[in-house]
């Protein structure tokens, strides 16, 4: 793991490329060692319905979080949340400046004990 979700309002589709800011967090995501690259997974649902603050329209929000399998200690989790949040919120700049955007961004755990896992990933990877 881990794996990376991000919802976002529909009204972002039309400024931001949201496949390319998938493949961004994935790059960011593959450069941290305390994220296997076999198991990073990122994906993105946009919100056709939503409303935000005062209800004014033009509001957007990205909301991303990332679920992590357990065993890291604190300090990892800290410095690899700082490091994918400064890579968003880089990322995002030019949204930020251009528009009412809210950002926000979770780590969790998943406990390892209570989520089995089984995939084919590895023996596919070009690196193996």
């Amino acid at each position: 793991m881990p794996h990376i979700i991000i919802e976002y309002s529909a009204n972002l589709e039309d400024t931001l490329d949201m496949a390319a800011f998938c493949e961004h967090l994935r790059k960011t995501a593959a450069g941290i060692d305390a994220f296997p690259t076999p198991g990073i997974r990122v994906r993105a649902f946009k919100a056709d319905f939503y409303a935000i603050a005062d209800g004014n329209p033009d509001h957007a929000f990205i909301d991303i979080s990332l679920r992590l399998r357990g065993g890291r200690s604190d300090e990892v989790k800290k410095a690899s949340t700082e490091e994918m949040f400064a890579a968003i919120t880089s990322y995002l700049a030019p949204t930020l400046e251009s528009r009412s955007l809210a950002i926000s961004f979770e780590m969790r755990d998943i406990d390892p004990e209570l989520s089995p896992k089984t995939g084919t990933i590895r023996k596919y990877l070009k690196d193996s």
